[in-house]
């Protein structure tokens, strides 16, 4: 790494957050999502359903792709990660599974506007998906590395807090030229690409899954040229010492009561994220009636407000460390998912509301600011406070069981939502179970060390 500076490391390694974003922010949010589920839902209209009933199928449809996802994800990242730290290499991983995340955004493109081919476009939606959740492994594996452990609070929230200005800059780029509005213009009144996509098609909003890919690839750049592997380069080994290496993790599990305790905890905390995540831009289609500019507006307003959040969170963390600031976000995500619970269009906490009325809107807003900041806050210190137990000899495979746990239990969140709203017969109530995760996380973190417990297991078995 003659010739690479740590500032350029640093600052090509936040140009991965760059690069990735929008794949989360127009594709698992605030474009895509309430893009899908409102084709499923005319299309299950169109086939006999009611109104109610196209959208709880169209809602569980969405919820079966991501909880398969998440499986996926959740089964292969720890194994994924052993296999880089025996062969002492992660860039070979990170080129494929990014390869794998464009691919999936480009096959979106040929998602049908009339709902004829909704399982195409689940299976590239969920190949590129866990293509970037896995890249997204070994890079975050390599946070360790780029500073001291007081320095790798801020470098992480900096990280996110680029990556979210990359997911607002992408989406403001989509709304402006790109998403159609019900008129067949966009946000300020042109036809998408300038007359090249066919608005009738809704071509300009199918682009999102392209677009999200050509950023990926151009943005990337950056830290292909400045991060470098790092750490012992091992010969000769692969599947099988990789497998005995990650069964001999998990039984260390059992001596490492803080590290269990975290793993548990944001296995919850970070699954309920995940689940606001990925039901937000559904919710505002289906409950408050909003259409896709007004949710890419709102991804706007959440998105900066992550980026500003996740800055100070950094700072937050080197000077509290991140126990503390993981803390404070969540109780945070709770009181607002409970507002969420108690909103819709007629009423708020049984408060009825005049016809017309924007102040479900207004509320909304507030929220979606809040959820994106708190979000952002709490998955920047989630990575920093790994950082403080991840084993310096197999820091991926220390980040693979960290995958592990915010993907072992990547169904329960969507399952638990689906079920809620189909007893209830509420979307809006159908969001409730994602604060009992919360809660759950909440209480686990109370046998977290707020050091970490890297240099006492180092230690005794180094």
């Amino acid at each position: 790494m003659s010739g690479i500076s740590r500032r350029k490391r640093i600052w090509g390694w936040y140009f991965f957050d760059w690069a990735s974003q929008p794949y989360h922010t127009l594709l698992v949010t605030f474009i895509f999502a309430p893009f899908f589920v409102g084709i499923a839902a005319d299309f299950y209209v169109s086939d006999g359903f009611s109104d109610k009933a196209a959208s709880a199928k169209a809602q569980s449809l969405w919820s079966v792709c991501l909880a398969v996802t998440g499986l996926i994800i959740g089964l292969g990242a720890p194994f994924l990660g052993a296999l880089a730290d025996t062969a002492g290499r992660r860039m070979p991983y990170i080129i494929v599974f990014t390869v794998m995340a464009m691919a999936g955004g480009i096959g979106l493109w040929w998602t049908d506007p009339s709902g004829g081919n909704l399982w195409w476009a689940l299976l590239a939606f969920g190949f590129g998906f866990i293509g970037a959740e896995y890249a997204m492994i070994f890079v975050n594996s390599q946070l360790p590395s780029l500073g001291d452990p007081r320095d790798v609070g801020a470098i992480s929230g900096s990280g996110f807090a680029f990556g979210y200005l990359g997911g607002v800059a992408s989406l403001f780029i989509m709304l402006l030229f790109f998403v159609e509005q019900a008129n067949g213009k966009t946000l300020v009144g042109l036809d998408p690409a300038f007359g090249l996509l066919d608005a009738s098609q809704m071509e300009g909003t199918r682009f999102a899954g392209p677009f999200s890919a050509l950023w990926f690839a151009v943005f990337l750049i950056p830290y292909l040229m400045w991060v470098r592997d790092i750490g012992p380069k091992r010969q000769g080994q692969g599947v099988a010492t990789a497998l005995r290496q990650l069964g001999r993790s998990v039984k260390n599990l059992r001596h490492r009561l803080s590290l269990s305790a975290y793993l548990g905890s944001s296995m919850f905390y970070r699954d309920a994220l995940n689940g606001l995540y990925g039901f937000g831009g559904t919710y505002a289609r289906l409950v408050l009636n909003w259409e896709l500019v007004s949710i890419g507006i709102f991804g706007i307003i959440g998105a900066i407000s992550a980026a500003v959040f996740s800055w100070v969170g950094g700072k937050a963390d080197r000077r509290f460390g991140p126990k503390p600031v993981i803390t404070a976000a969540v109780i945070g995500l709770i009181v607002v998912c409970t507002v969420i619970v108690g909103l819709d269009r007629e009423q708020f906490f049984g408060i009825p509301l005049e016809e017309g009325s924007t102040l479900p809107d207004v509320i909304f807003f507030g929220c979606g600011m809040l959820i994106g900041g708190l979000g952002g806050v709490l998955q920047a210190a989630s990575r920093s406070l790994m950082s403080r137990h991840a084993d310096p000899l197999a820091p991926t495979e220390s980040f693979g069981l960290y995958g592990l746990a915010g993907r072992a239990t990547a169904f329960l969140a969507p399952a638990l939502i689906g079920l809620v709203t189909t007893l209830t017969g509420s979307a809006r109530l159908g969001i409730s179970p994602v604060i009992l995760l919360f809660l759950i996380g909440l209480l686990l973190l109370r046998w977290v060390k707020a050091e970490g417990d890297q240099e006492q297991w180092v230690a005794k078995s180094h």
